[in-house]
């Protein structure tokens, strides 16, 4: 089972790089500017964000194995159709439909993650995460290979789109049913009642907590090469490594992570993460020098890495009822976070500086240092990593194979 969700993550990464990496010669196939490319983006977090609440109803109702098969396979169709863009319009298009995919199968995989780490006793949240950084690191390779021998693009895209229906067809025999609605509550009592007794502020301060810290991971996605070159001067290809700085402590935070939260639990990992992730962005701010600055990107990967898992197990354990729609807010508003803050940063970095404005993404991981407290399990949730559960007893609820 953890195999099987971990492949869909890393599957997810794979995908997602497809598009990040080709950007370049996407844009020039289809002749649309930065500022249209700007607005394209905002319509592709959009429609991620319409796919995320749709399908959380529909995984409470149904289970999210199927969700998550299916979105898996609707991405990997989805990921050709960038490359068959000759225009604006085309390429808008095709973003929509890559967006809502890429979101419905966000919110599917993270509610599996849920349940298996529920079934394992322990956490295990965070290293699952790991392997979409590892998809993604391995993709953005696979793409820059592929560029470097002149390989056509439909071509790449369409091998990928192959190998990961495939993928995901093969995994989806070990994915568990992992209905949420395995605890129906008083009888008689409708979907809507249960809903309505979920605890509304803790979920609204989750979501809260996921756009801060998604914030901050954005703006080192979309500025963090940008902000070495124009800082300190750099080239291009110098500015390049600060971002790889930040992916590869990611990645290893990541797998890091799950460590801290059995020995410390999930509060300690965000609120230590945040800690680091401060100091790194003041050291990427206040750093005299261009190596000072990469160092600095690199502690605050490390710092933001382990605090977006925990979230989600939090949200995914607060209802066995609706695991799905709570888990569906919550990833929704870290990815707007995620979209918001590259967005905020641009303005703010025109009117006065972009060191200056890179410390609203410490302003963020404040936020979230103070409000760490909403990941402790609360008494009544559903599931929780740090009260081991029994193994055995969930296999038989959920209809998990043996052996996995």
């Amino acid at each position: 089972m953890r195999v099987a969700v971990s492949g869909i993550f890393a599957l997810n990464g794979l995908l997602a790089s497809m598009w990040v990496a080709h950007i370049p010669v996407i844009q020039d196939r289809t002749g649309v500017d930065n500022a249209t490319l700007g607005g394209l983006l905002l319509v592709l977090g959009a429609s991620a964000f319409v796919g995320m609440q749709l399908l959380g109803p529909v995984i409470d109702r149904f289970g999210s194995r199927g969700p998550t098969v299916i979105s898996a396979i609707a991405l990997a169709v989805a990921i050709v159709l960038p490359g068959l863009a000759t225009g604006p319009i085309t390429l808008a298009a095709a973003m929509v439909m890559f967006g809502f995919c890429n979101g419905a199968l966000d919110v599917s995989m993270n509610t599996q993650a849920v349940l298996i780490e529920r079934i394992y006793g322990r956490p295990i949240m965070s290293s699952i995460h790991g392997f979409f950084s590892i998809g993604g690191l391995v993709g953005s390779g696979v793409v820059a290979a592929t560029l470097a021998v002149g390989v056509p693009l439909l071509a790449t895209l369409g091998t990928c789109c192959a190998l990961a229906i495939c993928c995901a067809l093969l995994l989806s025999n070990t994915l568990i049913t992992g209905y949420a609605d395995e605890e129906p509550g008083e009888p008689g009592e409708t979907g809507n009642a249960a809903a309505s007794r979920r605890p509304w502020g803790r979920i609204a301060l989750l979501a809260a907590v996921a756009f801060s810290l998604m914030l901050a991971e954005g703006t080192a996605y979309d500025w963090s090469a940008l902000y070495l070159v124009e800082r300190y001067d750099q080239p291009e290809a110098v500015g390049a490594i600060a971002f790889g700085a930040f992916s590869a402590t990611m990645v290893i935070g990541r797998f890091s992570a799950d460590t801290v939260s059995a020995r410390l639990g999930p509060v300690a990992v965000v609120r230590l993460g945040s800690a680091i992730a401060m100091v790194g962005m003041t050291l990427v701010i206040c750093s005299p020098t261009a190596v000072l600055s990469v160092i600095g990107w690199a502690i605050f990967g490390l710092g933001v890495a382990g605090g977006v898992p925990q979230l989600f197990t939090a949200a995914g354990n607060i209802s066995s009822r609706s695991s799905g729609q709570t888990i569906s807010l919550v990833v929704g508003c870290g990815y707007v976070g995620m979209l918001a803050g590259p967005a905020v940063i641009g303005p703010v970095s025109s009117w006065f500086s972009l060191g200056t404005a890179l410390w609203i993404a410490a302003a963020g991981m404040a936020f979230a240092f103070v409000a760490a407290p909403v990941v402790r399990p609360r008494a009544g949730d559903a599931g929780s990593a740090q009260k081991p559960a029994s193994a055995a007893g969930e296999r038989g609820r959920t209809g998990a194979p043996h052996g996995l």
